[in-house]
């Protein structure tokens, strides 16, 4: 992320701090208000991971168009299917025709 991207996010998270401090002056400390505390705290230590940390290579080239693989519907070989059971039929083995 960009360092504009992560000025926007702790002022983000920084907003949401104020919004929980307000739903916590109006709940107390109920659980849920402490779940939300919790996710908070959770939100400002993965944005400071993610400031320290090595951005991702993008998989593809951008501007190379990605290679298309054709799949043909013409109809699966049944022999593949022969030691699978029948989804919804608790294992039936029996005959199936």
């Amino acid at each position: 992320m960009a360092n504009t991207e992560f000025v926007t996010l702790r002022r983000s998270i920084e907003q949401l701090r104020q919004s929980v401090s307000g739903v916590r002056s109006a709940f107390g400390d109920a659980p849920e208000v402490r779940r939300l505390m919790n996710d908070l705290e959770r939100l400002e230590i993965d944005a400071a991971e993610l400031a320290s940390a090595e951005p991702l290579r993008q998989l593809t080239t951008p501007g190379r168009v990605p290679e298309h693989v054709v799949v043909p519907d013409t109809p699966l070989d049944e022999a593949m299917f022969s030691d699978a059971d029948d989804e919804g039929l608790g294992g039936y083995h029996g005959d199936r025709s």
